[in-house]
């Protein structure tokens, strides 16, 4: 069996179901042998760039939890891929990258997009061992199973990344043979995963025991882990109070009584005064304490008691020093957790009294100097005010996910995420644009009548807006809200903060994105509409909603007047606050 056909064979018994890429020169094998093998079982998903693949990749592998497959061909192709591949490694996403590479004749013989590394070519092995977990390039046919093997265990297994294999282009069409005898069965028997016993659980159940008051701090480890549910079934069966990274906003119920909100640069004042003042003991389940989490409450840490699980604990330790620490999934940390305390069972902490979640009041931006003063609208549309209208329409068992700067900021802390639903950010690299082409490996996959809502600002449109043709291209229902107020709005808060107003290279004229995205498709195919009132928008979304069939949409949002983003570093220790019942009111 020629190396092609073995590999796309493989891709489809595992399940994959989905390649996403851009074809070329080096990587055409692949895609002819996806035609020819793919069954209807294993499909190629043509992005837009190699960037957005990469992104398709890692939302999917996060959303459905399951290793995800992208492509590229070389040079340049394989360079755009590589922006989205660090995000997977930043953030431990299970992700294959196949990646052709010019034939192995030619390397440092001239070749077209030569990487090499022989004389003054890039050295894509180098490149590539920098930012994933796993590289092997493949120099003989006999490197094939043991290195596909190699690469699988690496991507699932432990702290999960991305692993990438290279393929030069004469490769492909080399016999491989059969696998080995002891190859794996099914994708799952890839996975180095070991149980945990109950020995190894009781002094964090005792530790527990002995608190006055523990506070479960949930990360999206939790979410990618053999068995998520014990987390929330632990949680409840102990009757401890959750709050989560701005990473896992979805990964416990925005409606459970135990749910006092989010942490982090985003996060809930109440929460932030919850572990502050009352929480003695924090249980860290898959969160990695990164700046973006420990940021608001990192002054508060310093007599908290900590335990820690983790597969990788790692970071961990280099922030500070837990009373315990288990390395071990953390599915099955909590699953044996559950099991014990069957065993040695314990009465349910009480419930927190007087506890109300509390959110930053909004408030409008100082105007920039030397802007000319601007009449508008006296209805003009506020960030917060499109918000609290979009919350009412967010779809439950669907998909949220979130773009880079102000306009994620405020939702991540203004909205709770509708109940069945998954919520999705990329905070490892924070990517411009990376909503837009992950909305997409977040839709596909998903169930009959789910559908996906993009909350994106109008510079990360700029970048990967395109990828809404992708969308279009295979019929998904996703809603790109676009926050089109012609500017980077994290950077101008900043330099408003930071600089003295000294405004640059964050500004731009002003683009219709309703009329750029109306080129894409024609009606039956793409809805397109624009608000710049809170009754347009309420307007708007009807009429997206009551489409025959769902379509993808893209909503543009004209603001006029910038709020200051509900960001705990921008903001002071008295800054103004609100009950969170109150938002849907404005």
């Amino acid at each position: 069996m020629k190396l092609a056909d073995a590999l796309v064979q493989k891709l489809r018994d595992w399940g994959v179901e989905y390649v996403f890429g851009v074809s070329g020169a080096n990587i055409e094998h692949l895609h002819d042998a996806i035609h020819r093998h793919g069954q209807g079982k294993l499909i190629s998903v043509l992005a837009k760039t190699e960037t957005g693949a990469a992104f398709m990749a890692d939302c999917r592998a996060r959303v459905h939890k399951r290793l995800a497959v992208c492509c590229a061909t070389s040079g340049g192709g394989m360079l755009n891929l590589a922006v989205g591949i660090a995000e997977s490694y930043a953030e431990a996403v299970p992700v294959l990258a196949i990646v052709g590479q010019p034939p192995t004749s030619l390397e440092g013989r001239g070749a077209f997009q030569d990487s090499s590394g022989i004389g003054n070519c890039v050295d894509a092995v180098q490149l590539w061992r920098a930012i994933s977990k796993y590289v092997g390039k493949i120099r003989t046919p006999h490197d094939f199973w043991p290195m596909l093997r190699d690469a699988v265990v690496a991507a699932t297994s432990g702290r999960q990344g991305p692993a990438v294999l290279l393929v030069p282009r004469d490769l492909y069409d080399q016999e491989v043979g059969a696998p080995p005898a002891d190859w794996p069965g099914d994708l799952a028997s890839f996975c180095r995963s070991r149980e945990v016993g109950i020995g190894e659980v009781m002094p964090l159940l005792e530790s527990i025991r002995s608190a006055r008051r523990p506070l479960l701090l949930i990360g999206q480890g939790a979410r990618r882990s053999d068995d998520a549910g014990a987390v929330e079934a632990f949680a409840r069966k102990a009757g401890i109070p959750v709050v989560t990274t701005m990473s896992a906003r979805g990964d416990f119920p925005n409606d459970d009584r135990l749910y006092l909100g989010t942490v982090g640069a985003a996060g809930h004042p109440s929460a932030h005064a919850y572990l502050r003042d009352e929480a003695d003991l924090i249980i860290a389940a898959g969160a990695t304490l990164d700046v973006m989490t420990r940021s608001a409450v990192e002054r508060s840490f310093k007599d908290k008691r900590f335990a820690v699980v983790d597969v990788d604990p790692e970071a961990i330790h280099r922030i500070l020093q837990p009373e315990i620490t288990l390395y071990a999934d953390v599915g099955r940390a909590f699953r044996a957790l559950l099991e014990l305390l069957e065993r040695t069972p314990m009465s349910p902490f009480p419930p927190v009294q007087g506890y109300s979640r509390s959110l930053y009041e909004p408030r409008l931006a100082p105007a920039i100097p030397g802007d000319a003063p601007r009449a508008g609208r006296a209805d003009a549309l506020l960030q917060s005010e499109a918000l609290a209208i979009l919350g009412a329409h967010l779809p439950t068992k669907g998909h949220v996910v979130l773009d880079a700067g102000n306009c994620a900021a405020a939702a991540m802390h203004y909205l709770s995420v509708p109940p069945g639903s998954t919520s999705t950010i990329a905070l490892g690299m924070g990517g411009m644009g990376y909503a837009i082409a992950g909305a997409i490996g977040a839709q596909l996959g998903s169930e009959p009548g789910t559908r996906t809502t993009v909350i994106c600002g109008d510079g990360a449109f700029l970048m990967l807006g395109l990828e809404v043709h992708t969308a279009v291209d295979l019929s998904l229902p996703v809603l790109f809200v676009v926050f089109n107020n012609a500017m980077h709005g994290m950077c101008v808060t900043r330099q408003q903060l930071l600089f003295e107003s000294r405004i640059e290279a964050v500004r731009y004229p002003s683009v219709d994105f309703a009329t750029l995205a109306r080129g894409l498709a024609p009606e039956d195919r793409l809805w397109v509409g624009a608000a710049s009132t809170p009754e347009e928008l309420r307007e708007r979304l009807r009429e997206y909603h009551e489409k025959g069939r769902p379509l993808p949409g893209v909503l543009d949002l004209r603001l006029e007047r910038e709020e200051i983003p509900p960001f705990a570093p921008f903001l002071g220790p008295d800054a103004p606050t609100m009950p969170a019942s109150s938002f849907g009111a404005l």
